[in-house]
Protein backbone atom coordinates (compact mmCIF):
# COMPACT_ATOMS: atom_id res chain seq x y z
CA UNK A 1 0.00 0.00 0.00
CA UNK A 2 2.81 2.47 0.19
CA UNK A 3 2.73 5.22 -2.70
CA UNK A 4 6.79 5.54 -2.46
CA UNK A 5 6.85 1.68 -3.01
CA UNK A 6 4.23 1.43 -5.72
CA UNK A 7 5.97 4.35 -7.66
CA UNK A 8 9.49 2.40 -6.94
CA UNK A 9 7.90 -0.58 -9.10
CA UNK A 10 6.68 1.59 -11.66
CA UNK A 11 10.07 3.27 -12.17
CA UNK A 12 11.72 -0.16 -11.69
CA UNK A 13 10.61 -1.04 -15.39
CA UNK A 14 13.26 1.24 -16.86
CA UNK A 15 16.08 -0.86 -14.90
CA UNK A 16 18.84 -2.84 -17.31
CA UNK A 17 18.74 -5.79 -14.63
CA UNK A 18 16.27 -7.89 -13.50
CA UNK A 19 15.95 -11.53 -11.75
CA UNK A 20 15.56 -13.91 -14.21
CA UNK A 21 15.85 -18.23 -14.37
CA UNK A 22 18.91 -18.59 -16.23
CA UNK A 23 17.28 -22.21 -18.08
CA UNK A 24 13.81 -22.47 -17.83
CA UNK A 25 14.64 -26.58 -18.43
CA UNK A 26 16.19 -26.79 -15.12
CA UNK A 27 13.37 -25.28 -13.27
CA UNK A 28 10.98 -27.90 -15.62
CA UNK A 29 12.62 -30.72 -13.71
CA UNK A 30 13.15 -29.54 -10.07
CA UNK A 31 10.61 -30.82 -8.10
CA UNK A 32 11.49 -28.77 -4.70
CA UNK A 33 10.47 -25.41 -5.98
CA UNK A 34 12.78 -24.11 -3.17
CA UNK A 35 12.44 -20.68 -4.56
CA UNK A 36 9.48 -19.70 -3.30
CA UNK A 37 9.16 -22.37 -0.82
CA UNK A 38 12.34 -21.56 0.79
CA UNK A 39 15.45 -23.99 2.20
CA UNK A 40 14.07 -25.96 5.06
CA UNK A 41 16.80 -28.06 7.95
CA UNK A 42 16.83 -32.11 6.97
CA UNK A 43 15.45 -32.73 10.22
CA UNK A 44 13.47 -29.75 11.25
CA UNK A 45 10.89 -29.11 8.74
CA UNK A 46 9.67 -25.79 10.59
CA UNK A 47 13.19 -24.40 10.59
CA UNK A 48 13.87 -22.27 7.62
CA UNK A 49 17.41 -21.94 6.75
CA UNK A 50 16.49 -19.55 3.61
CA UNK A 51 13.57 -18.05 2.80
CA UNK A 52 11.88 -18.04 -0.58
CA UNK A 53 9.86 -15.63 -2.51
CA UNK A 54 7.61 -14.47 -0.19
CA UNK A 55 5.58 -13.32 -2.95
CA UNK A 56 5.64 -16.59 -4.23
CA UNK A 57 6.55 -15.62 -8.03
CA UNK A 58 7.20 -18.91 -10.74
CA UNK A 59 10.32 -17.73 -11.75
CA UNK A 60 10.22 -19.44 -15.16
CA UNK A 61 7.09 -17.31 -15.29
CA UNK A 62 8.22 -14.22 -14.19
CA UNK A 63 8.55 -11.76 -16.22
CA UNK A 64 10.44 -7.83 -15.50
CA UNK A 65 10.17 -6.13 -12.35
CA UNK A 66 6.73 -4.53 -11.55
CA UNK A 67 6.31 -7.78 -9.11
CA UNK A 68 9.63 -8.11 -7.40
CA UNK A 69 11.18 -6.64 -4.27
CA UNK A 70 14.88 -7.10 -5.70
CA UNK A 71 15.45 -9.15 -2.24
CA UNK A 72 17.51 -11.63 -4.06
CA UNK A 73 15.64 -14.89 -1.62
CA UNK A 74 14.96 -17.02 -4.42
CA UNK A 75 19.02 -16.36 -6.00
CA UNK A 76 20.23 -17.74 -2.62
CA UNK A 77 17.36 -19.78 -1.97
CA UNK A 78 17.48 -22.01 -5.96
CA UNK A 79 19.54 -25.42 -5.14
CA UNK A 80 20.58 -25.53 -8.85
CA UNK A 81 21.94 -21.59 -8.55
CA UNK A 82 19.73 -21.23 -11.92
CA UNK A 83 18.64 -18.18 -10.73
CA UNK A 84 20.58 -14.50 -11.30
CA UNK A 85 20.77 -10.88 -12.05
CA UNK A 86 20.86 -10.31 -15.81
CA UNK A 87 20.37 -7.47 -18.09
CA UNK A 88 17.86 -6.56 -20.68
CA UNK A 89 16.63 -3.51 -22.33
CA UNK A 90 15.05 -1.23 -20.12
CA UNK A 91 11.45 -0.85 -20.64
CA UNK A 92 11.03 -4.19 -22.75
CA UNK A 93 8.53 -4.86 -20.30
CA UNK A 94 6.33 -2.34 -21.17
CA UNK A 95 4.96 -3.11 -24.31
CA UNK A 96 5.59 -6.83 -23.43
CA UNK A 97 2.26 -8.18 -22.87
CA UNK A 98 3.37 -11.94 -21.60
CA UNK A 99 1.41 -13.29 -18.48
CA UNK A 100 3.45 -13.05 -16.09
CA UNK A 101 3.46 -14.76 -12.41
CA UNK A 102 2.46 -11.62 -10.24
CA UNK A 103 0.42 -9.64 -12.41
CA UNK A 104 -0.62 -11.57 -15.04
CA UNK A 105 -0.97 -9.43 -17.98
CA UNK A 106 -0.74 -5.84 -18.36
CA UNK A 107 -3.42 -4.75 -20.87
CA UNK A 108 -5.60 -6.50 -18.28
CA UNK A 109 -4.49 -4.11 -15.01
CA UNK A 110 -6.32 -1.56 -14.70
CA UNK A 111 -4.83 -0.42 -11.86
CA UNK A 112 -1.68 -0.75 -12.87
CA UNK A 113 -2.18 1.48 -15.20
CA UNK A 114 -3.51 3.74 -12.95
CA UNK A 115 -0.57 3.47 -11.39
CA UNK A 116 1.42 4.62 -14.31
CA UNK A 117 -0.54 7.41 -15.16
CA UNK A 118 -0.75 8.81 -11.22
CA UNK A 119 3.07 8.13 -11.53
CA UNK A 120 2.69 10.85 -14.37
CA UNK A 121 0.72 13.24 -13.73
CA UNK A 122 1.61 12.88 -9.86
CA UNK A 123 5.34 13.74 -11.49
CA UNK A 124 4.08 17.35 -12.85
CA UNK A 125 1.78 17.97 -9.93
CA UNK A 126 5.13 17.62 -7.71
CA UNK A 127 7.03 19.89 -9.37
CA UNK A 128 3.77 22.18 -9.85
CA UNK A 129 3.58 22.66 -5.77
CA UNK A 130 7.30 23.79 -5.67
CA UNK A 131 7.24 26.39 -8.44
CA UNK A 132 6.07 30.36 -8.34
CA UNK A 133 2.76 30.53 -10.25
CA UNK A 134 1.20 27.76 -7.81
CA UNK A 135 0.84 30.43 -5.49
CA UNK A 136 -1.68 32.83 -7.86
CA UNK A 137 -3.49 29.61 -9.02
CA UNK A 138 -3.83 28.85 -5.06
CA UNK A 139 -4.97 32.01 -4.51
CA UNK A 140 -7.43 32.24 -7.14
CA UNK A 141 -9.16 28.72 -6.17
CA UNK A 142 -9.11 30.24 -2.69
CA UNK A 143 -10.81 33.44 -3.69
CA UNK A 144 -13.29 31.76 -5.65
CA UNK A 145 -14.20 29.33 -3.09
CA UNK A 146 -14.35 32.49 -0.61
CA UNK A 147 -12.17 30.99 2.11
CA UNK A 148 -8.45 30.96 3.64
CA UNK A 149 -8.70 27.27 4.65
CA UNK A 150 -5.64 25.73 2.28
CA UNK A 151 -7.58 22.00 2.71
CA UNK A 152 -10.21 22.38 0.34
CA UNK A 153 -8.03 24.75 -2.15
CA UNK A 154 -5.10 21.73 -2.34
CA UNK A 155 -7.69 19.45 -2.24
CA UNK A 156 -9.37 21.22 -5.65
CA UNK A 157 -5.60 21.33 -7.47
CA UNK A 158 -4.70 17.70 -6.67
CA UNK A 159 -8.38 16.42 -7.79
CA UNK A 160 -7.85 18.93 -11.31
CA UNK A 161 -4.56 17.52 -11.92
CA UNK A 162 -4.60 13.73 -10.91
CA UNK A 163 -7.74 12.70 -11.83
CA UNK A 164 -9.33 15.17 -14.12
CA UNK A 165 -6.62 16.05 -16.37
CA UNK A 166 -5.72 12.39 -16.53
CA UNK A 167 -9.51 11.59 -18.02
CA UNK A 168 -9.69 14.01 -20.41
CA UNK A 169 -5.99 13.77 -21.99
CA UNK A 170 -6.03 10.03 -21.58
CA UNK A 171 -9.82 9.45 -22.48
CA UNK A 172 -9.18 11.92 -25.70
CA UNK A 173 -5.90 10.31 -26.93
CA UNK A 174 -7.99 7.02 -26.56
CA UNK A 175 -10.60 8.68 -28.40
CA UNK A 176 -8.24 9.71 -31.21
CA UNK A 177 -6.20 6.40 -31.07
CA UNK A 178 -9.72 4.30 -31.69
CA UNK A 179 -11.09 6.22 -34.42
CA UNK A 180 -7.60 6.09 -36.10
CA UNK A 181 -7.26 2.47 -35.70
CA UNK A 182 -11.21 2.02 -37.20
CA UNK A 183 -12.56 0.24 -33.89
CA UNK A 184 -14.76 0.34 -31.54
CA UNK A 185 -12.82 -1.09 -28.74
CA UNK A 186 -14.35 0.49 -25.24
CA UNK A 187 -11.90 3.43 -24.51
CA UNK A 188 -11.01 1.89 -20.73
CA UNK A 189 -9.20 -1.23 -22.15
CA UNK A 190 -7.50 0.83 -24.37
CA UNK A 191 -6.23 3.62 -22.39
CA UNK A 192 -5.21 1.17 -20.12
CA UNK A 193 -2.82 -0.42 -22.59
CA UNK A 194 -0.99 2.96 -23.69
CA UNK A 195 -0.95 4.12 -20.20
CA UNK A 196 2.03 2.36 -19.54
CA UNK A 197 4.13 4.26 -22.32
CA UNK A 198 3.99 7.63 -19.83
CA UNK A 199 6.07 5.97 -17.28
CA UNK A 200 9.26 6.72 -19.20
CA UNK A 201 8.74 10.42 -19.60
CA UNK A 202 6.95 10.19 -15.77
CA UNK A 203 11.00 8.98 -14.92
CA UNK A 204 12.55 12.14 -16.82
CA UNK A 205 10.09 14.29 -14.91
CA UNK A 206 10.52 12.74 -11.08
CA UNK A 207 14.66 12.19 -12.15
CA UNK A 208 15.28 16.31 -13.81
CA UNK A 209 13.12 16.95 -10.99
CA UNK A 210 15.20 15.98 -8.06
CA UNK A 211 18.37 16.74 -9.45
CA UNK A 212 17.83 19.98 -9.56
CA UNK A 213 17.54 19.90 -5.71
CA UNK A 214 20.34 17.00 -5.30
CA UNK A 215 22.31 19.50 -7.38
CA UNK A 216 21.58 22.71 -6.15
CA UNK A 217 22.05 21.66 -2.48
CA UNK A 218 25.23 19.57 -3.48
CA UNK A 219 27.33 20.76 -0.44
CA UNK A 220 25.09 21.70 2.32
CA UNK A 221 25.97 18.65 4.07
CA UNK A 222 28.90 20.32 5.37
CA UNK A 223 27.44 23.31 7.31
CA UNK A 224 25.00 20.72 8.17
CA UNK A 225 27.44 18.62 10.13
CA UNK A 226 29.42 21.94 11.56
CA UNK A 227 26.23 22.94 12.81
CA UNK A 228 24.81 19.65 14.29
CA UNK A 229 28.36 19.38 16.01
CA UNK A 230 28.28 22.69 17.65
CA UNK A 231 25.23 22.11 18.90
CA UNK A 232 26.09 18.88 20.82
CA UNK A 233 28.91 21.65 22.22
CA UNK A 234 31.75 20.36 20.03
CA UNK A 235 32.38 23.49 17.38
CA UNK A 236 35.24 21.25 16.19
CA UNK A 237 34.54 22.00 12.45
CA UNK A 238 33.93 25.57 12.92
CA UNK A 239 31.50 28.24 12.11
CA UNK A 240 28.89 26.70 9.28
CA UNK A 241 29.61 27.56 6.05
CA UNK A 242 25.86 28.41 5.49
CA UNK A 243 27.38 29.74 1.58
CA UNK A 244 27.85 26.66 0.86
CA UNK A 245 25.17 25.36 -1.36
CA UNK A 246 25.94 23.62 -4.74
CA UNK A 247 25.77 24.10 -8.62
CA UNK A 248 23.85 27.12 -9.86
CA UNK A 249 20.42 26.41 -11.27
CA UNK A 250 21.93 27.41 -14.52
CA UNK A 251 24.30 24.57 -14.92
CA UNK A 252 21.58 22.29 -13.65
CA UNK A 253 19.20 23.41 -16.29
CA UNK A 254 21.05 21.32 -19.42
CA UNK A 255 21.14 17.88 -16.94
CA UNK A 256 17.64 18.41 -16.60
CA UNK A 257 16.44 18.95 -20.32
CA UNK A 258 18.68 15.59 -20.87
CA UNK A 259 16.83 14.10 -18.69
CA UNK A 260 13.57 15.13 -19.69
CA UNK A 261 13.96 14.51 -23.15
CA UNK A 262 15.60 10.75 -22.55
CA UNK A 263 12.42 9.98 -21.04
CA UNK A 264 10.16 11.78 -23.84
CA UNK A 265 11.99 9.20 -26.35
CA UNK A 266 11.50 6.53 -24.40
CA UNK A 267 7.93 7.02 -24.18
CA UNK A 268 7.45 7.36 -28.12
CA UNK A 269 9.37 4.24 -28.17
CA UNK A 270 7.04 2.57 -25.85
CA UNK A 271 4.21 3.75 -27.40
CA UNK A 272 4.99 2.81 -30.90
CA UNK A 273 5.87 -0.38 -29.45
CA UNK A 274 2.52 -0.91 -28.56
CA UNK A 275 0.51 0.15 -31.52
CA UNK A 276 2.92 -2.20 -33.19
CA UNK A 277 1.79 -4.94 -31.17
CA UNK A 278 -2.11 -4.12 -31.20
CA UNK A 279 -2.48 -3.08 -34.63
CA UNK A 280 -0.17 -3.96 -36.59
CA UNK A 281 -1.62 -2.58 -39.77
CA UNK A 282 -2.28 0.56 -38.62
CA UNK A 283 0.35 1.11 -36.30
CA UNK A 284 1.34 4.60 -37.17
CA UNK A 285 -2.36 6.26 -36.93
CA UNK A 286 -2.83 4.95 -33.59
CA UNK A 287 0.24 5.72 -32.21
CA UNK A 288 -0.22 9.48 -33.29
CA UNK A 289 -2.51 10.73 -30.60
CA UNK A 290 -0.07 9.34 -27.72
CA UNK A 291 2.71 10.77 -29.19
CA UNK A 292 0.78 13.92 -29.21
CA UNK A 293 0.03 13.67 -25.69
CA UNK A 294 3.25 12.94 -24.39
CA UNK A 295 4.93 15.91 -26.15
CA UNK A 296 2.09 17.79 -24.51
CA UNK A 297 3.22 16.78 -21.32
CA UNK A 298 6.86 16.75 -22.11
CA UNK A 299 5.74 20.91 -22.95
CA UNK A 300 4.18 21.40 -19.59
CA UNK A 301 7.23 19.73 -17.49
CA UNK A 302 9.49 21.90 -19.66
CA UNK A 303 8.18 25.02 -18.68
CA UNK A 304 7.88 23.63 -15.09
CA UNK A 305 11.43 23.19 -14.93
CA UNK A 306 12.02 26.55 -16.61
CA UNK A 307 10.01 27.96 -13.45
CA UNK A 308 11.37 29.84 -10.47
CA UNK A 309 11.58 26.95 -7.80
CA UNK A 310 10.18 28.37 -4.25
CA UNK A 311 10.68 26.71 -0.59
CA UNK A 312 7.46 25.75 -0.03
CA UNK A 313 6.07 26.87 2.89
CA UNK A 314 2.32 28.34 3.89
CA UNK A 315 0.19 30.45 1.81
CA UNK A 316 -3.20 32.37 2.16
CA UNK A 317 -1.66 33.72 5.00
CA UNK A 318 -0.96 31.12 6.95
Amino acid sequence: MCPIGQFNFAASTLSPLEVKVRDTNTCATCTTVDCIKGTRHADDRELVLQRGCELALFQPEKVGNMDCTFCLDCIHACPHDNIGITTRLPGSELWDDTRRSGVGLFSKRKDLAALATVFMFGALLNAFGMVSPVYAVQEWIAGLLGTTNEVPVLGILFVSILVVEPVLLMGGAALWSRKAGGTHEPLIPLATRFAYALIPLACGVWAAHYSFHLLTGLWTFIPVTQAAFADFGLPLLGTPLWQLTGLAPGAVYPLEIGLLSLGLLGSLLVAYRIAERDAPQRARPVFIPWATLSVLLYAAALWLLSQPMEMRGTFLGG
